[in-house]
């Protein structure tokens, strides 16, 4: 377990997500909570006018990875790994894409749970060509590896409720 530095940053609160990626055990999965209010918010924002919400959602989504590169690139700097456990950014700012494809149906409480459990299952399994992403360097790798579990969990997850409709 990584201890908290001693002296506190704005770019590690954020990067450790106020600190929760300090938990003793399974940091990436106890920081990755907080991408759940995340996705929730992202969700709620409206659109202007008469024009759809998703492109506003996802260009959220896009300006939360782009932060994240810098950001989880000083965190690992100042820690001293490639993809320090406590750095918890990437996964909180992923986990919104794992909705992207079912927004009509996030009133079922299932569905937040399911999508946060496969996010976590394809982050940690890290099926090709997400392996690969993580090699990308600094902060690209570690936001690119966990955006690409959540592609794929964003797939399985719109296959689910399909299936689950179906039923």
């Amino acid at each position: 377990m990584q201890k908290p530095p001693t002296r506190v940053s704005p770019i590690m609160l954020l990067a450790t997500g106020l600190g929760f990626g300090y938990a003793p055990l399974a940091p990436g999965t106890v920081g990755a909570i907080w991408g759940l209010p995340l996705a929730w918010a992202i969700y709620q924002v409206p659109a202007p006018g008469s024009w759809p919400s998703w492109p506003i959602q996802v260009g959220l989504i896009a300006f939360l990875f782009v932060v994240g590169v810098p950001v989880c690139s000083a965190a690992a700097l100042r820690l001293g790994k490639k993809d320090p456990g406590s750095v918890v950014y990437d996964e909180i700012a992923t986990i919104p894409i794992v909705f992207l494809s079912v927004t009509s149906d996030l009133d079922r409480p299932w569905v937040w749970v399911v999508g946060f459990v496969l996010h976590r299952v394809f982050d940690i399994l890290k099926p090709p060509p997400v392996r690969q992403l993580e090699r990308l360097p600094g902060g690209w790798g570690i936001m690119a590896d966990d955006a690409g579990a959540a592609v794929y969990a964003c797939a399985v997850l719109r296959f689910l409720v399909w299936i689950i409709d179906r039923i």
